[in-house]
C-alpha cells in the first residue's frame, strides 16, 4: 500500500490481452472498473488512471499509471476500457 491509502495495480505477465491486476488481493479488474482520474470522477489521489477492485472480500482503489505505461500503447486499452 502506498502512503495515499491506494496501491499500484500490476501488469499481469504473459497474457495476450493486457490485463491489470489488483496490488492488494492480485484479483483481475475488469475494464468497467477502470477511470481516468479526472472531471466529475477525480478522487483526491495523485494518480492519472484508477482503477477499483471488484473483489468482494477487497474493493482497494489502485493506480494504474505505472502498469498502463507498460504497455506499448496504454491509451488503445483504455480507449477499449471505456
Amino acid at each position: 500500500m502506498t502512503d495515499n491509502n491506494y496501491y499500484t495495480a500490476l501488469l499481469a505477465e504473459r497474457s495476450a490481452v493486457p490485463t491489470l491486476k489488483c496490488g492488494h488481493c492480485h484479483s483481475i479488474i475488469p475494464r468497467a472498473r477502470i477511470f481516468r482520474n479526472q472531471g466529475e470522477n477525480k478522487q483526491d489521489y495523485n494518480c492519472g488512471v484508477l482503477a477499483l477492485c471488484s473483489a468482494d472480500d477487497c474493493g482497494a482503489v489502485n493506480c494504474c499509471d505505472q502498469a498502463l505505461s507498460q504497455i506499448d500503447n496504454p491509451e488503445r486499452l483504455f480507449d477499449i476500457a471505456c
